[in-house]
């Protein structure tokens, strides 16, 4: 079973930086595309970073130049380097892997970028 756990979300203050990281396991990790998502309150999740397993990456336009996503196959992980942040920024970040067609998420982690 695919399994998704966030890590690296806390608060921080505008202009700062943060990690996320993901850790998947139960997956063909190398093959699949991975992303990130975001979401607040009463809004609908939306797509912050995607990179496909051959290393190409999509950004959300008002995120790009300030986020980075990698992924390292060897310890099945994705991450997302976020610099300059914003309090825009703030939401509850997602984890996303497609394997086959399916979808599958973490658990989400907070990001609140707050003076």
């Amino acid at each position: 079973q695919v399994r998704l756990v966030e890590s690296g979300g806390g608060l921080v203050q505008p202009g700062g930086s943060l990690r996320l990281s993901c850790a998947a396991s139960g997956s063909i990790f190398s093959l699949n595309v991975m992303g990130w998502y975001r979401q607040t309150p009463g809004k609908q999740r939306e797509l912050v970073a995607i990179i496909s397993s051959g290393g190409s990456t999509n950004y959300k336009d008002r995120v790009k130049g300030r986020f980075t996503i990698s992924r390292d196959n060897a310890k099945n992980a994705v991450y997302l380097q976020m610099n300059s942040l914003k309090p825009e920024d703030t939401a509850v970040y997602y984890c996303y892997e497609n394997q086959l067609q399916r979808s599958y998420w973490g658990q989400g982690t907070q990001v609140t970028v707050s003076s």
